[in-house]
């Protein structure tokens, strides 16, 4: 059974206008983890209540953010990639 490269492909979630790729850098306990975006900004990341239970956040796991408008210090956390969906957007150079 071959498969080419490109059948494994999958479309993935992509960032809007105000929202950046970033890597989980640490677990601060409860809902609020520290990650590291792609603008080089250290933000103070929030789960949100919807995600909390249903989606669990790890250490050098690769997410959406979106910054708040009013602290450019804090983002909402969006969206959790998988391991593989991120080793793709690794492999098509959108994240380091």
């Amino acid at each position: 059974m071959s498969e080419s490269d490109n059948s494994g492909r999958r479309n993935l979630r992509m960032p809007s206008n105000d929202e950046l790729f970033a890597v989980v850098t640490q677990h601060n306990g409860g809902n609020h983890v520290r990650v590291q975006c792609e603008d080089g900004v250290d933000r103070m990341g929030r789960i949100p209540g919807r995600m909390k239970y249903r989606t669990w956040i790890s250490e050098g796991d690769v997410v959406l953010v979106e910054p708040w408008d009013w602290q450019d210090e804090k983002a909402n956390i969006e969206w959790r990639y998988s391991e593989q969906d991120a080793e793709q957007l690794r492999d098509e150079g959108h994240i380091d």
